[in-house]
């Protein structure tokens, strides 16, 4: 069993989804953790919980931000948290994987899968210990989710996006 302890400061949770129908609005949760159980030499072998703290959003906006955190949107006050629970993981090729789980938005649990990327492994000239990187990169529907907040525009479609791209990046340290 490999144990599994998350570089924060090399990891990352963002999100983009479409804006006016012209652009993309661009986001990440700046708090969040990433617990893994397995053998990293069988990576099927893994389990993984994820943990996002909804009210740590990020947009680059305050009034945007606020708004996601309401009720509209995330609802942070009765919802503050956002979890992935995975039930499987699939070999597509040596670096490719897909995992499938568990996702809980709002209180609105879903199955998800996301893809990904296994980056190898190195070692850490400054600990001298092992690091793994994994890139994941996944949509879902944000209306499946509760999220269905939107204002329709004049020349036609919706402010907000129905799909949000997920990308997220995360490095490990192993022992």
């Amino acid at each position: 069993m490999t144990t599994f302890q998350l570089d924060k400061a090399h990891s990352s949770v963002a999100f983009q989804v479409k804006h006016m129908m012209i652009s993309k609005a661009k986001g990440e949760f700046t708090n969040f953790d990433v617990e893994v159980q397995g053998d990293i030499n069988e990576l099927e072998s893994l389990n993984v919980k994820a943990t996002i703290d909804a009210a740590s959003i990020d947009t680059k906006n305050a009034d945007r931000d606020n708004h996601l955190r309401s009720a509209d949107f995330f609802d942070v006050e009765n919802y503050p948290t956002i979890t992935f629970v995975s039930e499987s993981v699939r070999k597509l090729s040596d670096t490719e994987y897909e995992v499938t789980g568990k996702l809980t938005i709002r209180g609105v649990t879903r199955t998800e899968t996301f893809k990904v990327e296994y980056n190898g492994q190195v070692k850490n000239p400054l600990t001298g210990g092992i690091s793994v990187g994994f890139d994941v990169e996944g949509t879902i529907n944000r209306e499946d989710y509760g999220l269905v907040w939107n204002v329709a525009l004049e020349t036609g479609g919706f402010l907000v996006g129905k799909e949000v791209k997920i990308l997220a990046s995360f490095e490990f340290s192993l022992s």
